[in-house]
């Protein structure tokens, strides 16, 4: 049986969602991503500051939270 390609991966450095490294919430893949924003989902805490140092040098920082990438599922379409 063939593996299927994973649809969501990290916006800054590409990881797929399913990889052992990806950070989780309170670590279970069930759960969902443990670092989003309004651009999709991150899988660390180190892509989610580099994340953050672009848009501050872009100055698109938003200006309220994301919401939740589950109760949005076409965030995590990209």
């Amino acid at each position: 049986m063939l593996a299927r390609p994973d649809a969501y991966r990290c916006i800054e450095c590409g990881l797929p969602y399913r990889a052992p490294s990806f950070s989780y919430y309170h670590g279970m893949l069930e759960e969902g991503p443990a670092y989003w924003t309004d651009r999709g989902i991150l899988c660390s805490a180190q892509c989610s500051l580099a994340h953050h140092k672009k848009r501050r040098a872009e100055g698109t920082l938003p200006q309220e939270p994301a919401p939740d990438p589950f109760e949005v599922p076409s965030l995590l379409r990209r």
